[in-house]
Order: structure tokens, then C-alpha cells, then sequence
């Protein structure tokens, strides 16, 4: 028997009470606190955009501060208390939350809710992470392009309550895992670097090979097209796989969300690309960003797909080279969304050493790419099954037989 079963055959035996997180807790709601009042030093602040972007499940330190007149008219947190998202564009990152264990109080704006309450910090923070917390929010859960749960909203949640030292046992297990998992990724962070360190020398190293572009070492550059979205006979039941440019992200493409019809494909500006084209994307937030399609694919419009002429260029290497020079390739947008378009993807220089020299390159950074982003080998595969067994063993550990209410 573990620990945990004994404290629960000692101190819970007929279960564990379940309470309206608003009967035992004190939600104070935040309010103001744009980005533009952040500053490095002064009172510690938390925005909530932070929480699901920069914080795990607790913190002790803030990465941001506000003035101690802006702190005045914000939401205070002290030691102890929860902070937790009320606002995300997924329902994923809306409920996320993470309990502040500073030694003094900070201050959180919208979007968010300082949660004040009896329990374990932790304990309630990872109870935060299960699935019946998941299923809870979907229910409460308001909008569709902002997904919203408000802190009435949250004050419904129904938590379970076990005592105290069971709480700080399932703790102590839990943070175990946590430090396990952080120690591996630090070490494949440290992977990445030296990886980024190879690209950048062996990339730099034939900088003085003849230049060309990449439109001069494509046989064929295209883009693609949307289907109407208000026609259902363009997408549903469709076999034909249509890339968007969220999907291009450094990597491989096996498989598209969205597929179109045979329909679509006749009636509107798509066509097929063939296999091992170096996408890149050319639209806003994800412009710059490459990939390659492993499969015949479509695209939208804001792919710029180019099918690399074999007898000039290894498809890899300009995939490398391209996803080496995305700061520099995004910095040539142009608008207010700074897009990129198909001429100025055209024009980007390029070296062009010899087959055999491309060849070799590729080959050295596709082992240190498989070592670092092959979910399958080394480091990212046992970080892969470390977080499953933390997944298994937090939502097993914070899932209790329910007390029955006396009759």
C-alpha cells in the first residue's frame, strides 16, 4: 500500500468531500493592467497572457513589475493565493493557473482572478491541470474567437477537498515529477543551442560558394487558394489535404487538418504541389516560418510553395537555409501585418555549393535535428514518456472516490 492509499484509508475512508469552489474560496477579480504599464523593476506583476505563456505551475518570482502607483489601483495576490486566466483564445489556456509563493504580494490585472482560499498552493494549482477540471470549464465556457470564464463563472466549479496532509503528500509526488521532467528539458534546451550552433557554422561555411536565389534554383513557385468557406461541397467528406500556414512550423507536414474536394480543387485556385517542396509562409504572425510537405498537398494563399529544382539544390539544405534566416526573411515584410509575397521570396540569396557538399551538410544536420525534435529517438522521447507518466500519475493521484452526503 502507498503512503497516499494509507493516509486515505486513515484520514477518508468513506471519501473525500467535494465543495463549490465559491462556497471555500475568495475570488477577487483583476482589472486594467495593459502591457504598456509593465516595467522591469518595481512592485511584481503578473499579466495574465503570462500565466499560459511564461509560468508553470507555481512561481516565486515575477518576470515583470509594475509602478507602486499603478500597483494601488490593481488586484493584489498574496503568498499563497492562486492567479488564474479567465480569458484565452483556446479553451486549453482559459482556467490556467499558477499559485504565487513569493515572499511578499504582487499585482495581476484583467483577464484574470486571484483565487484566495484553505488549501495547499500546489495542490490546488495541479488539481487546476486534470481533466475534470477540463470537462468543467467546457461546460462553463463562454464565446467562440475568445473563449471567457468568468470568475462567477468559476466560483461553480465543484473541487475535491481531501485534508491537508493528504494534499501535501500528493505535493511532494507531483513536484518530484516536475523536477524530473524541467531537468530533461534543460538538458535538451542545451541540445538545441549546440544543434542551432552546428547549423549557423556549417551554414556559414559556404557562404562564399556561388549565390543564387531561391527563385533561380526552383523549377516551379506557386500559391494556393482558400475555398470558400460558406460552401459545404468544398470541404465536406474531402480527400485532398490543404495546408494552412499555422501548420507551417519548421518542421515536416505528414498530414493536414483540413481537407478539400476534388470540387474545390476544380472550381477555385488551389492545385496540387508535389512532395519535398520548401513551403514558407508569407502572412502575418507565421510569415517566414518554412516547412516541407512529405505528402502531394494543397495550400492557401499565403503559402508560397517552391519546388526546388533537383539538379541545382538538396531540397533540405534550402529548407535548412531558409529556417536558419527567419529573423532576417521576416524583417523584409511589408504593411501593417508585415506580410511577405512571392517576389520577395523569390529574391531571397541563397549559396549554392556543390551537390555533394549540400549533401553533406545535410546529412550532419539531420542527425542533430532527429536528436533534438524526433519525437521517436533520445531525449525528446523519453521527455515525451516522462510527461505522459506525470500526466498518468497527477490525474490518477488528484481523483478521489466522492463522500456521500449524509442522509
Amino acid at each position: 500500500m502507498s503512503r497516499i492509499e494509507e493516509l486515505v484509508a486513515e484520514l477518508c475512508p468513506n471519501g473525500v468531500p467535494v465543495h463549490r469552489l465559491g462556497d471555500i474560496a475568495t475570488m477577487l477579480r483583476g482589472n486594467g493592467m495593459p502591457k504598456t504599464m509593465l516595467l522591469d523593476a518595481g512592485v511584481g506583476a503578473i499579466h495574465y497572457g503570462q500565466i499560459y505563456t511564461k509560468y508553470g505551475t507555481w512561481a516565486e518570482e515575477t518576470l515583470s513589475f509594475v509602478s507602486e502607483d499603478d500597483a494601488k489601483k490593481l488586484t493584489r495576490a498574496d503568498p499563497g493565493d492562486l492567479i488564474i486566466t479567465n480569458t484565452s483564445e483556446n479553451l486549453e489556456d482559459v482556467g490556467k493557473a499558477v499559485a504565487w509563493l513569493g515572499e511578499s504580494s504582487i499585482v495581476t490585472g484583467g483577464h484574470a482572478t486571484v483565487i484566495k482560499h484553505k488549501f495547499e498552493s500546489k495542490f490546488l494549482a495541479y488539481w487546476f491541470q486534470t481533466p475534470d477540471f477540463y470537462t468543467q470549464k467546457k461546460k462553463l465556457a463562454t464565446g467562440t474567437k475568445v473563449i471567457d470564464v468568468s470568475a462567477k463563472k468559476l466560483e461553480q466549479v465543484m473541487v475535491p477537498v481531501p485534508p491537508l496532509e493528504i494534499q501535501r503528500e500528493i505535493v511532494r509526488i507531483l513536484d518530484t515529477f516536475s523536477k524530473m521532467e524541467a531537468e530533461l528539458e534543460a538538458e535538451l534546451e542545451a541540445r538545441k543551442q549546440q544543434y542551432e550552433h552546428y547549423r549557423v557554422s556549417l551554414l556559414t561555411s559556404v557562404e562564399s560558394a556561388k549565390w543564387s536565389t531561391l527563385g533561380d534554383i526552383s523549377s516551379r513557385v506557386s500559391t494556393g487558394a482558400t475555398p470558400k468557406a460558406g460552401k459545404p461541397e468544398y470541404y465536406r467528406d474531402g480527400t485532398i489535404p490543404w495546408l494552412r500556414t499555422g501548420e507551417v512550423t519548421f518542421g515536416e507536414v505528414f498530414d493536414t487538418e483540413i481537407k478539400i474536394t476534388d470540387q474545390a480543387l476544380k472550381e477555385t485556385g488551389t492545385s496540387w504541389i508535389k512532395e519535398n517542396c520548401v513551403i514558407v509562409a508569407i502572412s502575418g504572425a507565421t510569415a517566414a516560418r518554412s516547412a516541407i510537405n512529405k505528402i502531394p498537398l494543397t495550400t492557401n494563399q499565403h503559402c508560397c510553395n517552391l519546388q526546388i529544382d533537383e539538379s541545382l539544390a538538396n531540397y533540405r539544405f534550402v529548407f535548412f537555409w531558409v529556417s536558419s534566416k527567419y529573423e532576417e526573411l521576416k524583417s523584409l515584410g511589408r504593411g501593417a501585418r508585415s506580410d511577405l509575397n512571392t517576389k520577395i521570396i523569390k529574391d531571397f540569396p541563397i549559396p549554392v555549393p556543390s551537390l555533394e557538399e549540400q549533401a553533406r551538410i545535410v546529412g550532419i544536420l539531420d542527425k542533430f535535428d532527429a536528436l533534438v525534435n524526433d519525437l521517436s529517438i533520445g531525449l525528446p522521447a523519453e521527455l515525451a514518456v516522462r510527461r505522459q507518466l506525470y500526466e498518468y500519475y497527477r490525474d490518477s493521484l488528484l481523483t478521489f472516490e466522492e463522500l456521500e452526503p449524509a442522509s
